[in-house]
């Protein structure tokens, strides 16, 4: 059981419990916290409310998060790209529209399905049931090179470079617009929209440091081919980076242009490259991902 209490300030004066709950802990959804409320799991001043409770000035607010249920993955036989693998990681070349591992709405089909039927439970479980061997991931419809760790060592080892952001991650992406300078940097806080808790946004405030390298492939009609060296690996930074200096990528309909004028499949985005320090070798591994047909084709288009 996770247990958080707080007091609110005046400048939470008649906001709703479930809206305050939203903002002191943003991991979680609002509908996350209504239902705990609804359940007893949330109380001011020693006493169970509703979920249209009104704060007032100095209530204490106290909120019992129970654990989480661990749902049964069922291992699954779906093809991977294996782009390297021994004992200890594999790197697979994930597809797009793939989920990393699953969540509510995706139990099935994931990549944490495929691995599991893989490695046969060969998997580190730091991470815990839902996210086996999961030291890292990428959205959905990007595609690209992802390590996956078979043993709790190996994942402790890879985990502590991407802490000390010593690992090598660079990615290709078709964006919006041209550029008068062959490279640049981005950088900006990331933290999530006050708003909308799907979406993140700058925000120096509240958000964690974030550095984007970039540098222009090639010119296209309307738009440009770019590489993106990561410092940082914050959700959606490549995205809401190049979102910020008006050049969201193509088929970003969350960043960028909702209409999505090139009917793609989400970002056009590609984890290209990844590199580290192998946890038992002490080698250093650089493998790249071929970059995935449709984008090559997208490219092709605009050229």
């Amino acid at each position: 059981m996770e247990k958080h209490c707080f007091t609110a300030d005046i400048e939470h004066e008649d906001q709703r419990i479930d809206r305050y709950l939203t903002e002191m802990l943003p991991e979680q959804s609002r509908s996350f916290f209504q239902k705990l409320i609804r359940d007893g799991f949330v109380i001011v001043n020693h006493i169970i409310v509703k979920v249209n409770y009104r704060l007032k000035t100095g209530d204490v607010i106290e909120i019992d998060i129970p654990d989480a249920v661990p749902t049964e993955i069922v291992p699954e036989n779906i093809p991977l790209d294996i782009l390297y693998e021994d004992d200890d990681l594999l790197i697979v070349n994930k597809p797009k529209g793939m989920v990393v591992h699953p969540a509510v709405g995706h139990s099935t089909g994931t990549l944490v399905n495929a691995i599991m039927y893989h490695c046969q439970g060969n998997l580190s479980g730091i991470n815990g049931e839902i996210r086996p061997g999961i030291v890292h991931r990428i959205d959905k419809d990007t595609t690209g090179s992802l390590i996956i760790c078979k043993n709790d060592e190996a994942h402790r080892n890879i985990a502590e470079q991407i802490k000390e952001h010593s690992v090598t991650r660079r990615y290709v992406g078709v964006v919006a617009g041209t550029f008068s300078e062959e490279s640049g940097t981005v950088e900006g806080a990331i933290g999530r929209h006050p708003n909308d808790r799907k979406r993140m946004t700058i925000n120096e405030k509240n958000g964690k440091p974030a550095v984007t390298h970039y540098r222009v492939l090639q010119t296209l009609k309307g738009a440009s081919f770019m590489e993106f060296e990561l410092e940082t690996g914050r959700t959606h930074q490549i995205r809401v980076h190049m979102a910020s200096i008006s050049h969201p990528l193509l088929g970003d309909t969350v960043y960028g242009n909702s209409k999505n004028p090139y009917k793609l499949q989400g970002q056009a985005l590609h984890a290209r490259t990844i590199g580290f320090i192998h946890p038992t070798t002490g080698e250093y591994i650089e493998v790249s991902a071929p970059i995935p047909e449709y984008m090559t084709e997208l490219v092709r288009k605009l050229s």
